[in-house]
């Protein structure tokens, strides 16, 4: 079987019997652990199932304890055993060749769960794997497959219905975070009941002021207020925001300013008149008339050539954060960079736009 995605695994439709041995990888956490929890049902059930699931640490357990285990004719649970090695990357390493003859010959009545960080797909295992068990890829997901996963998972895990418009929020707000994207989710249909969640219940009970403060820092950036804007990254960072988050909670914002400037540029370039507001709606911004006043204010004050470079410098915002600039005083730098950006107007061709200075602590200078 080739390698499943998790969010493909987790669905309901995914109706294939568990082979003798699973491979659970990748660096999404939340992601894993349901990946998990799901081999664990499909697998074990419900009632003694507990009897017969056996967890190790791949960093401290001895091969043949695994294959011991395996061996094991399980008592409760149907006579079904689930062996499952947590941290394994160390294990598979050292014991390659003896996994490689039990996926040859697997145990009839045992299922094992290998769960590493890498699972290279041009080793002898792997191959086997792929070829008579399961691998079950955990990587954060494009955003179009994370709004559909919200929707599905509001339904089935919290038996809530949860509008498109609020999914969209609640991801913009929380970011790329599907541990948390769980959590608010959970809270959310608490709170709803009955009813559908809906963008005005997800700004009431997720916005809070950190959102506010994120929104805040970017209009002042968009208006041209570089202090301001560096005042409230600052604010954001002291109360404990990962700074993954704060750009996922503007990046929308921005993505939807350079569709605006690509739609005006493509209408120049088809000889087509068009307007700022025509742009920003076809880039997906509201028409209610507070909202897009406010917008093509700032695309005003962005300018076409900055316009035209957001989604570069986003790319490497994200890369800078995920990547070389994760530790905190990097990140800070990061971003403080990229609001001096926005707010910094693009000087006359042949005049050199000076080079901000940024203190440590976020005042810029």
């Amino acid at each position: 079987m080739p390698v499943v995605a998790a969010l493909d695994f987790l669905a309901d439709t995914f109706k294939t019997k568990i082979p003798p041995v699973c491979a659970v990888f990748g660096d999404e956490p939340f992601l894993k652990t349901a990946a998990i929890a799901e081999l664990r049902q499909q697998v074990l059930g419900e009632g003694d199932a507990e009897f017969s699931l056996t967890r190790f640490s791949g960093r401290s357990v001895e091969a043949r304890e695994v294959f011991d285990e395996l061996a094991t004719v399980a008592l409760f649970g149907g006579g079904e055993r689930l062996v499952i090695v947590e941290d394994a990357d160390d294990f598979v390493s050292q014991h390659r060749a003896a996994l490689e003859a039990y996926v040859a010959e697997p145990s009839g009545a045992s299922t094992l769960a290998l769960v590493v960080d890498s699972w290279p797909s041009n080793t002898r295992l792997a191959k086997a794997v792929a070829a008579t068990g399961l691998a079950i890829e955990c990587k954060f997901p494009a955003a179009a497959q994370v709004l559909k996963w919200l929707v599905t998972w509001a339904r089935n895990r919290h038996r809530a219905k949860l509008e498109r418009d609020a999914a969209e929020l609640l991801l913009e707000i929380v970011g790329p975070e599907m541990g948390l994207l769980d959590q608010e989710l959970a809270k959310l249909a608490a709170a709803a009941g009955q009813s559908a969640i809906t963008a005005e219940l997800v700004q009431q009970l997720v916005g809070g002021w950190r959102a506010k403060t994120a929104w805040d820092m970017l209009d002042a950036a968009l208006e041209g207020r570089a202090r301001q804007a560096l005042v409230e990254l600052d604010r954001l960072l002291l109360a404990g925001e990962v700074p993954i988050a704060i750009l996922a909670q503007i990046g929308a914002s921005l993505r939807r300013f350079a569709a605006a400037t690509r739609y005006i540029q493509q209408a120049e370039a088809a000889g087509r008149k068009t307007s700022l507001r025509q742009a920003l709606e076809a880039a997906g911004v509201k028409p209610a008339p507070f909202i897009m006043n406010k917008a093509e204010a700032q695309l005003r004050q962005l300018g076409r050539q900055r316009g035209g470079q957001l989604l570069a410098w986003l790319l490497e915002v994200d890369l800078a954060l995920k990547g070389s600039s994760s530790s905190p005083p990097k990140a800070r730098i990061v971003l403080e960079q990229l609001l001096v950006r926005l707010s910094t107007p693009t000087k006359p061709a042949g005049s050199p736009a000076p080079r901000p200075t940024l203190s440590r602590t976020g005042a810029g200078r």
